[in-house]
């Protein structure tokens, strides 16, 4: 598996303006890293600069101790990102939207069916595999995208916010299911708001104010 480095990274949407300043922290594999702070304290930022999305105005992300150069870079890499607003096809259905990824990632046709049976099952969904995403619930939607995530089976997965949307009960199982990803060899980072969630990471890096503490761990 892979190891996650991010050494200095500055991010500025605006030149004098950085939403995020020298934040640093390196996830190893097997490890679950939360993120927190208040709403526009950076997580999203972070996690998008971890993912090959943003590029840093100064510092830079590894994994493996190869710098990221873009998206695709990463996507290679095996860098898996879950984002907040789900990012799904709203006029495919459930199952179509995993199988359309994973396949776009080099899985054949059959593996990539089994793997988005299995991976429905596991968040609850198997009777909602042939549903559109539009005609799925907020929380639906919210599980399908990280059934998604985890059926791509990747090296680094970042979870933003994933579990806003969910009741305790499936809180709780999609706390499991990160917590599994990473005994299996996954670099685990989940932003999040809610403290329990965090609690149940193995360290916390706490943002405000573009600047970074490691507050546990």
């Amino acid at each position: 598996m892979k190891t996650l480095t991010v050494d200095g990274v500055t991010v500025a949407y605006e030149r004098d303006r950085p939403v995020l300043r020298d934040v640093s922290v390196v996830v190893s594999p097997g490890q679950i890293l939360a993120v927190t702070g208040p709403s526009g304290a950076g997580k999203t930022t972070l996690l998008w600069a971890m993912a090959g999305l943003l590029r840093p105005a100064a510092g830079v992300v590894s994994v493996d101790a190869m710098p990221l150069r873009d998206r695709d870079h990463a996507v290679a890499e095996r860098v898996v990102l879950i984002p907040q607003d789900n990012g799904l096809a709203a006029i495919l259905t459930a199952q179509e939207n995993i199988q359309v990824a994973m396949i776009a990632g080099g899985a054949a046709p059959a593996d990539a069916r089994r793997a988005t049976v299995s991976s429905l099952e596991r968040l609850g969904l198997a009777g909602q595999a042939d549903q559109l995403v539009e005609e799925l619930s907020g929380g639906q939607q919210q599980r399908t995208a990280i059934a998604r995530g985890l059926a791509l089976h990747g090296a680094v997965l970042l979870a933003d916010e994933v579990t806003s949307e969910l009741d305790a009960t499936n809180r709780q199982r999609v706390m499991e299911l990160l917590q599994d990803e990473a005994r299996r060899g996954a670099a685990v980072v989940f932003a999040t708001h809610d403290p329990e969630a965090a609690a149940a990471c193995d360290r916390e890096l706490h943002l405000s104010d573009g600047a970074a503490q490691l507050v546990r761990g």
